[in-house]
């Protein structure tokens, strides 16, 4: 059975968006990138929401800029070997390949899929995971923490969902950057 992993840079304060500005620096960082794609290199499928799969398009022609760095050609490579579903109820198609559309999220779909997958899942993405928490089906939290405090915008967990987690591994980078991945009890 596969996992389901939730995982997205933070602001110090928990936010994955702030309201003004972005969530702060690090990130950027060539270390940091190198841990993020030596960590989702095994993730089979991911799971988008129209806006992030619309961020994640980037992803799809990387390879083709020239002077790409090392690190983000291995990570556009990656995304493009995993399947990628996108749950929307506004666009008409998608542009990638190895990603189909699903009008709604179906959490019992996304448990029979993860019941029957061998590589695990990410859900991406605060709204989606909103309700993948919700459902019960996200079995680990994977945050990038940055140094700075943004005071307001999109949270990484939603609001009125109590989450009692086992710390399993924390690591801090040169740039000020904290990756923390906690699991469900």
């Amino acid at each position: 059975m596969a996992k389901l992993i939730y995982s997205m840079v933070t602001s110090l304060d928990g936010y994955v968006s702030a309201a003004q500005g972005g969530i702060g620096t690090g990130a950027d960082d060539p270390e940091v990138h190198t841990f993020i794609n030596d960590l989702f290199r095994p993730v089979g499928t991911y799971l988008y929401g129209r806006r992030m799969y619309e961020t994640m398009l980037y992803w799809e022609t990387a390879l083709e800029e020239p002077g790409q760095p090392p690190q983000i050609l291995q990570y556009a490579r990656d995304w493009q070997a995993a399947q990628k579903i996108v749950y929307s109820t506004t666009l008409d198609s998608v542009s990638s390949a190895k990603t189909s559309l699903e009008r709604s999220f179906d959490p019992e779909a996304v448990r029979k899929l993860k019941a029957d997958a061998e590589r695990d899942f990410t859900v991406d993405g605060p709204t989606l995971a909103a309700q993948a928490i919700e459902a019960g089906l996200v079995d680990e939290y994977h945050m990038f923490v940055t140094t700075t405090v943004v005071g307001g915008g999109k949270r990484f967990f939603p609001d009125g969902v109590r989450l009692d987690l086992e710390l399993v591994e924390e690591r801090a980078f040169g740039s000020g950057v904290m990756y923390v991945r906690y699991r469900t009890r």
